[in-house]
């Protein structure tokens, strides 16, 4: 098989295009390195079944031969990222998930979108089921990427039922690993760095909402099987192990041995109070259940920021 996938060059992209290569895949990664890093994928330059293609992902693109997949991954995914470039994550959310439909469309190929649990806003039920239509602000501080995710969608369903386009959709939970960015902004790395530098873990609120993480090895495995399955309706990817962030930053003081204290500060607007994945369909549909649990993940994460502060 011959697989594009556009944020190639990003945190979740690269280690996909790894599975995707130990699998037999030819892979063509589309990045304009916004936010992916050319050292994400330098392993792979070598390798002859592998093609980096240096491009804004919501610009028009023709690909020459044969394509089997395409997989959307382009966009800025953490809130100092999306915020930071508000109109880009709207574009590649919008422009970008038409040129990656009209590419699959025209080379009658197996589309997967990566949507998010964002797409369910601050949520009013819990754990989130793919049913659940969300809570979101659509003018909030967030309204870049929650509603950029929710229109690509959208376009997503759209280009399968009027064009027949084999489509997916994944949306993905809080994942952690190797070649996240340190200063992304997100709280695994903020706590990590706060933590390996002595600083103070900064915690909003009283710390009371909640998240669950996935290890990126476990959400990429979904992530291929959904490819795989042919299913065209969301599917939750990720780990429904939940934790409160007070609870969370404590593990990160225990697990790092640091002395550093912990700080609150106020809640950011339409922060969601919690976020826990209901994995039954991923469970039923792929037989799929994250492997790793959150001490062995946080366990290998550690060595690689240790390496990076």
């Amino acid at each position: 098989m011959r697989t594009l996938i556009t944020g190639g060059a990003g945190f979740l992209g690269s280690h996909l295009c790894d599975r995707l290569l130990a699998e037999g895949h030819e892979v063509v990664c589309v990045d304009n390195f916004i936010t992916g890093r050319p050292a994400n994928i330098a392993h792979l330059r070598g390798n002859p079944k592998f093609k980096v293609i240096v491009h804004n992902a919501s610009e028009p693109l023709f690909i020459d031969g044969l394509v089997d997949n395409v997989m959307h991954f382009a966009s800025p995914a953490s809130p100092v990222d999306y915020v930071k470039s508000s109109i880009q994550t709207l574009k590649v959310g919008s422009l970008g998930t038409w040129v990656a439909l009209g590419l699959a469309k025209a080379h009658c190929a197996r589309f997967l979108l990566a949507s998010t649990s964002e797409v369910y806003g601050d949520p009013e039920i819990h754990p989130q089921t793919e049913d659940y239509w969300g809570h979101v602000n659509p003018v909030g501080e967030r309204s870049m990427y929650d509603e950029a995710k929710r229109f690509a969608e959208a376009m997503t369903m759209a280009y399968h039922r009027e064009h027949g386009v084999n489509t997916g959709i994944v949306r993905i939970f809080n994942t952690y690993g190797p070649r996240m960015r340190l200063d992304d902004g997100r709280v695994l790395p903020n706590f990590v760095g706060q933590a390996l530098r002595g600083e103070p873990l900064t915690v909003y609120g009283e710390g009371q909402q909640t998240r669950s993480f996935c290890y990126v090895t476990d959400l990429v495995d979904g992530i291929f099987k959904l490819l795989m399955s042919g299913h065209h309706m969301p599917v939750n990817i990720g780990n429904p192990a939940e934790i409160t962030i007070r609870q969370f930053a404590d593990e990160i003081l225990r697990l790092t041995g640091s002395k550093s204290k912990i700080e609150f500060r106020p809640m950011p607007p339409d922060d969601p109070k919690q976020r826990k994945p209901d994995i039954t369909k991923a469970r039923t549909l792929l037989g799929w259940e994250p492997k790793v649990d959150r001490e062995e993940g946080l366990k290998k994460t550690l060595e690689y920021f240790k390496a990076k502060v």
